[in-house]
């Protein structure tokens, strides 16, 4: 069976390979709340791709994931087909973003109440899993644990929020040994035909995930970035209704992103990014 073109996301093209595995192909396009912007990011695509395969081979003791092979051009997978939850798995250990709204709105996020008196940027007393919906067109949004577990049933729900909280402290302990913060990430989990839990799409990622340099933290407001944080608050800037078509990015953003990213590999990985692209499988040894 040829290579069929099956989706577009903001970021991957999907192609069907044979009725079980997938084809997923990073692009180099950047979103900011969910409008793809006009200016893609040179190798970006690269980056998501192996750091995920990085991710994907030290966290199969947590839970099974879509990697079948990474192909040579350091942007492709082959991957398991799966039944994917319409929840998109959300862990913070720091209040931040839309959390930090949340709180300030109302005390708490999703369902959890949490300590009163928190700043902007602060370490939260524990992980805690704040489910959203996904959706196809417009914004992705909050929901609470009780309206997640009520699309994917209680059982569903309690194994995805354990096996996301178990993966994010993995991996926020192995990052906070190379000098960088997660403050928070996003996991895609689906199901496979024997109604198993697997982890797909990308891992840890600094387009699922906020990424802080360590020393530079200081609660209290926002923080210095290695994640598309920069191209949110350029964006944010401008003034843009943030609906499309998306702002172009100047040269300056365009480069200092990259620079971003790349960092954010080589630090997490400590692989230097052009061995990489000379052979994309030296993240899963």
């Amino acid at each position: 069976m040829a290579e069929v073109h099956i989706a577009s996301g903001k970021v991957r093209e999907i192609y069907a390979l044979d009725d079980d595995k997938l084809l997923l192909v990073a692009s180099d396009r950047i979103s900011t709340f969910d409008v793809i912007l006009g200016s893609p990011i040179p190798d970006k695509g690269k980056v998501l791709t192996g750091l995920s395969g990085f991710w994907f081979a030290r966290t199969q003791h947590i839970v099974p994931n879509h990697l079948l092979k990474l192909r040579a051009d350091g942007r492709s997978t082959e991957v398991r087909k799966l039944t994917m939850l319409p929840i998109e798995c959300v862990v913070r250990g720091y209040i931040t973003g839309s959390g930090w709204k949340d709180y300030l709105a109302t005390g708490g996020t999703s369902g959890h109440d949490l300590p009163s008196g928190l700043v902007e940027s602060e370490r939260l007393p524990h992980p805690i899993f704040t489910p959203a919906t996904k959706a196809e067109t417009g914004h992705d949004e909050n929901i609470t644990r009780a309206q997640a577990a009520a699309l994917v049933g209680p059982e569903l729900f309690a194994e995805a929020e354990r096996i996301s909280i178990a993966l994010y402290e993995f991996a926020a302990e192995h990052a906070r040994q190379r000098g960088i913060i997660v403050a928070d990430t996003k996991f895609e989990l689906g199901v496979d035909e024997s109604g198993t839990l697997v982890l797909g799409d990308e891992v840890c990622t600094p387009d699922s995930s906020r990424f802080w340099p360590a020393d530079e933290y200081s609660a209290g407001g926002p923080q210095a970035s290695f994640d598309k944080q920069f191209v949110r608050d350029y964006t944010e800037s401008l003034g843009w209704n943030k609906e499309a078509p998306g702002p172009a990015l100047p040269d300056a953003v365009v480069a200092g992103t990259r620079g971003r990213y790349i960092e954010a590999f080589e630090r997490l990985t400590e692989i230097s990014f052009d061995r990489y692209l000379a052979d994309p499988e030296v993240v899963l040894k």
